[in-house]
């Protein structure tokens, strides 16, 4: 691969994130702000990762630095077969369906996968699909200028069971669309690229939905299942029907260096949500969409308390978007199954309606534990801090009215708001408040004609440098206990 074609790849990502926060005047101020708060927002070059595409994928085109968890990622020797979707007769012409020409091509690949593994090209053009499954130690690979359509005939994304977290699709009763991209049980799987674009042509599946007249769940863009050893990067990926990046049941986990795209009012499209999963490194993506930019989950209500797959040593770093009606970054509201040990870092996030959140609902039970917030910059954002209950939906009638959720150990620290509308808002659970909220350094910049004052109830925990004055239930606690 030459130069030329490497500085047209995914290094685009963080070029577009940059050239849109330089159209904001706003960024003048707030860099002088973080300045004076001795914000440590990075500065640092963001490295792509590249993949040969005559060569396969080679252990010394991914860089790892100390402040990347991309690590989480095994490193493997080069796929020895490497392949193109025009050998299994694709069509690049954007109306010719190539269903079964994928689905043909990872069936044929499925065969090298304890003999060097492999890698399945896909060449400039648009190239129509149904839903296919990838196989283990693969690699689907996107040249620039390729770009994958999702088809527009529901029949092409077929019905599959519910997750057993959920216990039926989480829109619908019964079972749910499959995801365009899909894996289960896989270990060592990379979808990247040359900047290249999966589009889910999402657009039926809203209209589905906003005119009420969806029989199942819709399908994510990518999910998978079940599996380990799993990269995703260098790509854009655009317009899914429902949440976008769907990890579910997995370990070892990289996301990095990813455009995704929806329009501001699509429904449900989050962008990535990893769901009882382990070791997952989220960092260096530019979000757009209809719902939270990433949001972690582990399972709804009863499903999930049975099933008691958690999500832990999650990190979320160098994210950057817009949501105007949910969250920069979501914990829940989906958490029966436990959320621990988070850590989101250097985020910023403009024009949305809350910048970090921790969701529940009595009937969860679940846990949310150890997490960790910290240099977050936000500008027109609603609400910049919002823990709270009272989701107030449940698969069915057999949730569980004394499953309580347990909140505790949440510090938030170098946090700066500007234009909001209201101060941040804490609201535990009566009889089992939030406990051990520790903020420090924390500054929200209301606009002229909101109120001052926090919002707190059932909670407990310690602030320190805060501004507007916090509520007295931040007080309450020793700072040792938030160290």
């Amino acid at each position: 691969m030459d130069e030329e074609s490497q500085q047209q790849g995914i290094g685009t990502t963080a070029v577009k994130a940059m050239k849109l926060s330089s159209r904001s005047p706003v960024l003048v101020l707030t860099a002088a702000l973080a300045a004076l708060l001795c914000f440590q927002i990075t500065t640092r070059t963001v490295y792509p990762v590249w993949v040969d595409r005559t060569r396969g994928w080679f252990e010394s085109d991914f860089p790892l630095d100390a402040e990347s968890c991309s690590g989480f990622y095994g490193r493997i020797p080069a796929r020895k077969t490497v392949m193109s979707i025009t050998d299994f007769g694709g069509v690049g012409d954007g109306e010719t369906s190539n269903t079964e020409a994928f689905q043909k091509a990872v069936r044929h690949m499925q065969r090298f996968g304890l003999d060097g593994g492999s890698q399945l090209n896909v060449p400039e053009g648009r190239w129509l699909t149904g839903s296919f499954n990838l196989t283990s130690n693969f690699t689907l690979f996107l040249e620039q200028g390729a770009v994958i359509l999702g088809s527009q005939d529901p029949k092409e994304w077929p019905i599959v069971e519910p997750l057993p977290s959920y216990g039926r699709g989480r829109e619908r009763l019964g079972g749910r669309h499959i995801s365009l991209i899909h894996g289960d049980g896989l270990f060592d799987v990379v979808i990247t690229g040359q900047n290249g674009t999966v589009d889910g042509q999402g657009k039926m599946w809203w209209d589905l939905w906003w005119n009420r007249t969806l029989e199942h769940t819709r399908g994510h863009l990518v999910e998978l299942m079940n599996s380990h050893n799993i990269l995703i990067s260098n790509l854009t990926f655009r317009n899914s029907p429902f949440w976008t990046v769907h990890p579910i049941y997995c370990s070892n986990v990289v996301i990095r260096n990813m455009t995704i795209l929806a329009p501001l009012d699509a429904p449900n499209t989050d962008g990535i949500d990893p769901d009882s999963s382990t070791n997952v490194c989220i960092e260096d993506c530019y979000i757009e969409s209809g719902d939270d930019l990433v949001a972690v989950k582990s399972g709804w209500d009863q499903y999930g308390i049975k099933t008691a797959r958690s999500s832990s040593n999650i990190i979320i770093r160098r994210i950057s978007g817009s949501t105007p009606t949910c969250s920069g970054i979501g914990i829940g509201s989906e958490m029966s199954g436990g959320i621990a040990n988070i850590t989101i870092e250097d985020l910023h996030v403009w024009n949305s309606a809350a910048g970090v959140r921790i969701k529940t609902d009595i009937g969860r039970g679940g846990y949310i534990a150890n997490i960790t917030m910290r240099n977050l910059i936000m500008e027109k954002v609603k609400i910049p801090i919002k823990l709270s209950w009272g989701s107030n939906d449940h698969p069915d009638e057999g949730w569980d009215r004394n499953a309580i959720p347990t909140v505790k150990g949440v510090r938030i620290s170098n946090v700066l708001s500007l234009n909001s509308t209201k101060a941040p808002q804490l609201l535990g659970i009566q009889n089992a408040p939030f406990s051990g909220i520790c903020l420090r350094n924390v500054t929200t910049k209301l606009s002229s004609s909101s109120p001052a004052s926090w919002h707190c109830e059932f909670v407990s925990g310690f602030a320190q440098d805060v501004f507007p004055l916090p509520c007295p239930e931040l007080l309450q606690e020793d700072v040792s206990r938030c160290s």
